[in-house]
């Protein structure tokens, strides 16, 4: 197995479609790619991290990531075994953002994943432990904190699914039992996964 390229300067058409569908989301310029094109391309990102068997190291996934693109899975047209849907760019009014953060041993490959989605003064916000399986770059994970806020405040902060207790059973937990992202794609300006429920996503990376 090998880690991608990332400087190279030659890319695959794939690579240029997921591009200029992540640049005109930011509103960098250029049109949006149609939603057929950019799933066709996730398709091939994920089948060309196969085939050259690419690793990427759980470093590569720390920050804060916001949701740009997704597709459903029950459309009628099977790919790849998978019922996908057609696809769509997330509006922009519904902020949905993924972060990562490791432990204080960043080579245990293990950390925390928080998933977060705001709609005017809402903010529902997910933790809970993550752990990352560098060989097939699947990233394992279980919520066990909510906070919601109003406005900035805080509103409600509690632990649910069993909480402290699921979060220390967590990494005895086989992944078939988990929820999980298996990223194909994970670059400097976007991160791409399949989850385990067939779906496909390009995140964006947030930008201080």
């Amino acid at each position: 197995m090998r880690s991608p390229n990332l400087t190279s300067t030659t890319s695959p058409n794939f690579t240029t479609v997921l591009l200029q569908a992540v640049a005109a989301y930011r509103g960098e310029g250029g049109d949006r790619p149609p939603t057929a094109a950019v799933v066709n391309a996730l398709l091939q990102a994920e089948k060309a991290a196969k085939q050259q068997r690419l690793t990427y190291p759980f470093a590569s996934l720390l920050g804060q990531w916001r949701l740009c693109f997704a597709t459903g899975t029950r459309d009628r047209k099977k790919r790849g075994g998978i019922v996908l849907g057609r696809g769509f760019y997330v509006p922009k009014f519904a902020a949905a953002h993924i972060s990562f953060s490791a432990t204080s041993d960043p080579a245990l490959d293990r950390g925390e994943i928080g998933n977060q989605v705001k709609l005017g003064p809402v903010l529902l916000k997910l933790t809970g432990p993550a752990k990352y399986l560098g060989k097939k770059n699947l990233l394992a994970f279980d919520f066990t904190q909510m906070q919601i806020s109003l406005f900035s405040r805080v509103v409600y902060n509690q632990q649910i699914r069993g909480g402290k207790t699921q979060t220390e059973d967590f990494y005895n937990q086989a992944i078939a039992k988990l929820p999980f992202f298996a990223f194909f794609s994970i670059t400097e300006d976007f991160i791409a996964a399949r989850g385990r429920g067939g779906g496909l996503a390009i995140w964006i990376r947030e930008r201080v």
